[in-house]
């Protein structure tokens, strides 16, 4: 059995709050042991995901970034803008903050690219370094809107004239071409001849992942939306990185004996 794991990572893998990941070593180590693919699935960025990659040690694994709009590649590690592009080659980021300058209610949405550096610190709860890794975008633009529900959706369907969609992902309204962590779990799923895939998210931004696997773990979340339903899904009793190491541990003792 050719085993492949995908995992979004705030709320999930990464705690909610302190982004900590501590809480999962004991799964992260029986995947590093027995070389299982960890393809880390997530809303945040090349550039982020590099660094979150090189700390977990899984350099060697693809990463699926910006809730599906590009794949880094296994082995790239430089943060550089530059490179990034060369590896995720994409002009989606501009047509989107495009759109939004020019509609109706462009003043009630501040995306990560209105914001300076330290107000998307403030807003996420990184740190400056990290949250300047988290406006190097390409694919999509996360952000809040201030306005009401109405608006809201005023503001939605101009873009959907450009083919723009939006995601809620309990914290950030995200802004994109429709992409998802789905479109690239297929592709690398079948790089890896996966022939039994598992995901683990907590939010609607990865539902479409958890409805693309064999086993579907959902990390409790009392504060993001309802996904719906996932058939088959296993539901953690507990949150973040503390429900993520039960589910895996489980798992890989009922898949693999280990």
């Amino acid at each position: 059995m050719k085993l492949c794991i995908f995992t979004d990572l705030d709320g999930t893998l990464l705690d909610h709050t302190s982004y900590a990941y501590t809480p999962a070593s004991p799964a992260l180590e029986k995947l590093k042991q027995h070389n299982i693919p960890l393809v880390l699935a997530s809303s945040k960025t090349a550039a982020e995901l590099t660094t979150i990659r090189e700390s977990l040690s899984m350099t060697h694994w693809p990463c699926i970034v910006e809730n599906g709009g590009g794949v880094l590649e296994a082995n790239f590690q430089s943060n550089r803008a530059s490179d990034q592009n060369s590896t995720c080659q994409s002009n989606d980021y501009d047509t989107i903050r495009k759109a939004v300058v020019v509609s109706t209610h462009a003043k009630l949405y501040r995306g990560f690219g209105d914001m300076t550096v330290a107000e998307v610190a403030a807003v996420t709860g990184l740190s400056t370094s990290a949250a300047a890794l988290a406006k190097q975008r390409l694919f999509t633009e996360p952000g809040v809107f201030n306005g009401c529900k109405p608006q809201q959706a005023e503001f939605l369907a101009e873009l959907k004239q450009h083919n723009i969609s939006a995601r809620d992902g309990g914290r950030f309204l995200t802004l994109s071409f429709g992409h998802t962590k789905a479109d690239r779990l297929h592709e690398i799923a079948s790089k890896q001849c996966a022939d039994v895939t598992i995901a683990l998210g907590d939010a609607p931004n990865d539902r479409e992942m958890l409805l693309a696997v064999d086993y579907p773990v959902i990390i409790r979340n009392d504060y993001a939306p309802d996904m719906g339903v996932i058939p088959g899904a296993m539901k953690t009793d507990e949150p973040g990185p503390v429900g993520w190491n039960d589910a895996v541990l489980t798992l890989l003792d009922k898949l693999l004996g280990i």
